[in-house]
């Protein structure tokens, strides 16, 4: 049967966060409304009758970069095409722009088979940090608003701007952090408690020490949870540190880019914001 493919609503949006939880991907608890924000008709749906049968995220950002994820088929469902339904409607949502995606290891030579290429590898690490390092005169922590700075921070570290995003995931229930010195922001983080634990992203930061120093922030607003943070490969000195302080790897994927790779500062990024929308 012909699937019929549009938008979801926020309730349907619900339904394929918990089909993601079913997946074992440990998504955050408020993730539906805060995702919704990025872009309310990015989340597409193919349906049989009344019933959702697959599903996919594809976010624009602006009319240059677009992000998928969240892409499921129903266990019940697979092998009659809707799946690839709703990939052919996601990326032809994001015609003309670039297109990320983070791939498993096993899904990797499918994409490249649709022009994606892999840029770079991101690694989980999850754990209680019993102690991480911290400078004697760190940066002054201070609660992340959607204010200019912040905003202007994020741009410098994410492919688009995201403003109408940000001023639902910098809000409670999420812990959002800021590292602030006499020359301005030199950073920021947010935690957003999930089905398991908590998750940390973004977290950007001019340097290493100022990304630690973020995280211990969260880890004390997340009372001694365990925390997971997807960090890049590239950074060598603070996967150091949290393997010294108590973290462990925990899965991988690969960023992938089909067109251009967008330009940022990606030294300054140390863990993305989710696996779902880049």
């Amino acid at each position: 049967m012909k699937p019929i493919i549009r938008a979801l609503s926020l309730g349907e949006l619900t339904d394929l966060i918990d089909w993601a939880a079913d997946e074992g991907w440990n998504p955050g608890l408020e993730d539906a409304a805060m995702f919704q924000a990025a872009d309310p008709e990015g989340f597409i749906g193919a349906f049989v009758g009344d019933e959702m049968v697959a599903a996919i995220s594809a976010v624009a950002y602006g009319q240059d970069f677009g992000f998928i994820g969240l892409y499921i088929c129903r266990s019940d469902m697979r092998g009659k095409g809707y799946g690839k339904a709703v990939w052919t409607a996601g990326m032809d949502r994001l015609a003309g722009r670039t297109i990320g995606l983070d791939g498993v290891e096993e899904q990797q030579a499918n994409y490249r088979s649709k022009g994606f290429k892999p840029v770079y590898e991101t690694i989980r690490y999850s754990g209680r940090p019993a102690a991480l390092p911290v400078r004697a005169e760190r940066p002054r922590m201070a609660t992340a608003q959607p204010t200019p700075d912040i905003v202007g921070y994020d741009a410098l570290c994410f492919p688009a701007p995201r403003r109408s995003f940000l001023q639902r995931w910098l809000q409670p229930p999420h812990h959002a952090v800021a590292a602030v010195t006499s020359e301005g922001t030199t950073g920021y983080a947010v935690a957003r408690a999930c089905r398991s634990g908590f998750k940390i992203g973004p977290l950007f930061a001019d340097d290493s020490e100022t990304a630690l120093e973020l995280l211990e922030a969260l880890a004390g607003a997340c009372d001694g949870g365990e925390l997971n943070i997807d960090v890049p490969a590239t950074q060598v000195d603070f996967i150091a540190a949290l393997g010294a302080a108590g973290f462990s790897p925990t899965f991988s994927t690969t960023r992938m880019y089909k067109g251009p790779p967008p330009k940022l500062d990606a030294a300054n990024v140390f863990g993305v914001t989710t696996l779902e929308l880049g």
